[in-house]
């Protein structure tokens, strides 16, 4: 990366940082289901949340601080979020390319293995939308981690005309957060049984979402 290019994403970490810091301050936040992720983290499990693409504007706040490693898409709007979260003391993964994958899913077991945490989108980074993806399931069936669904909405609403239907919250409105409940896989399943698995992990997903967004009705 050039001197300039570098000097530039910085700018773009910083500002962004500082930004979506300001714009979720002035809301007004509810946080409901944690009980059982707390549980779990009392424990020392591992855990893989599980956010739809359209769903991550609030993650970079919401998570900050907690060591958690996000699996980020080396497109230009990844490094943006990868500027943002690094500042945020985020344990930032990306990947592209056979070679990189590969890396990417060791050192994905490696953190799970030690207790730790991961952020995945099921649907990233080019869909369908909310459609989901398997390997998180993988994950945590080959190394006992929990996966936990996690989904936010707002009482005032901007939905982007884009592939994932990207949810935005205004300044100083309501935003309220929600964890679904922790899922363990069976180490024994097989890939029929897993991959109706990942449609009943991906049913619940949608029904989150409807929950957030009817919450402030």
């Amino acid at each position: 990366m050039s001197f300039l290019r570098s000097v530039r994403w910085n700018l773009v970490g910083f500002l962004g940082k500082l930004i979506l810091w300001l714009w979720a301050k002035s809301t007004r936040m509810t946080v409901l289901g944690e009980e059982d992720y707390q549980k779990l983290r009392e424990q020392g499990k591992p855990v893989i949340f599980l956010v739809w693409h359209g769903r991550i504007f609030i993650v970079p706040y919401f998570f900050r601080r907690r060591g958690i490693m996000p699996l980020i898409s080396p497109s230009e709007d990844g490094e943006i979020a990868a500027q943002i979260m690094s500042r945020w003391g985020y344990k930032i993964l990306r990947g592209s390319g056979s070679h990189a994958i590969i890396k990417a899913w060791n050192e994905m077991k490696g953190e799970l293995q030690r207790g730790g945490e991961l952020i995945i989108v099921p649907d990233g980074p080019g869909g369908p939308n909310r459609k989901m993806k398997p390997g998180g399931l993988k994950l945590a069936q080959e190394n006992g981690a929990y996966l936990v669904p996690f989904t936010f909405s707002t009482s005032k609403k901007k939905i982007l005309r884009s592939w994932d239907n990207f949810l935005m919250f205004y300044p100083f409105s309501k935003v309220v957060a929600i964890y679904g409940k922790p899922v363990a896989i069976d180490s024994d399943l097989n890939n029929d049984e897993l991959e109706k698995e990942c449609q009943k992990i991906e049913h619940s997903l949608v029904l989150l979402d409807y929950e957030a967004d009817h919450y402030y009705d």
